[in-house]
């Protein structure tokens, strides 16, 4: 009789097993669930929308790659889009302040639902959060690379010659949209997604470039 019992308690388990199985075959996919679960548990708020969850279609090649290298021709078609979204200085002017640039570097804050929507420069860089950039600051992130020396290591004595064009736009854009130059780059999008406007840019370029900066000292 014991036995009898194991057998049709091992058989009732492995038929609820299936059904499970089968369940989630048919039911909604996890990227459904996460998606549905995202919409449900995140409203509107200040200046921070909903919208947000909306992935473009880099972020979204991006995500599926689950951090994968992406086949060649994939990822040059999403860098030549993102390339094309790249806007130079409207005045031609790439370098402002690399003291203000420091602040910005310095400052992870905006783009909460609590910032005001009008103030324009309420936004930082957060760039020590992934990079070292001068040496005087002790803390900093190592995601991305160094940047100690950026301008000085590259050559770039006077950002205004011709001779520094080239890299004083490829500069810009990477400040601008970093996936220009890597499909899957973890770097904001500062002026493609509105984080940063022109003229903090300008000062995050001379952080980088102004031979005065601490970063090529």
């Amino acid at each position: 009789m014991k036995k009898i019992f194991v057998q049709r308690t091992v058989v009732a388990v492995a038929a609820a097993l299936v059904l499970g199985v089968l369940g989630c075959a048919t039911g909604p996919t996890l990227d459904q669930q996460v998606t549905a679960m995202m919409k449900a548990d995140f409203r509107d708020e200040g200046i921070a929308k909903v919208d947000r969850l909306q992935q473009d279609a880099s972020n979204e090649v991006c995500s599926k790659a689950l951090g994968a290298p992406l086949p060649e021709a994939e990822a040059k078609k999403i860098e030549q889009a993102n390339l094309a979204t790249i806007r130079m200085p409207s005045d031609g002017k790439f370098l402002g302040d690399w003291k203000k640039g420091e602040e910005l570097a310095q400052n992870g804050r905006g783009m909460t639902w609590t910032d005001n929507s009008t103030d324009t420069k309420a936004n930082g860089g957060n760039c020590y959060n992934c990079h070292q950039i001068t040496k005087a600051e002790i803390s900093f992130g190592t995601i991305g690379p160094s940047l100690y020396n950026y301008g000085k290591l590259r050559g770039v004595t006077d950002p205004a010659s011709a001779d520094a064009r080239a890299m004083v736009e490829y500069t810009w854009g990477k400040l601008w949209n970093a996936r220009a130059s890597n499909a899957c780059s973890n770097m904001p999008r500062f002026g493609h997604n509105h984080i940063l406007d022109e003229g903090q840019i300008r000062d995050l370029m001379a952080l980088l470039l102004d031979p005065k900066s601490p970063v090529n000292q």
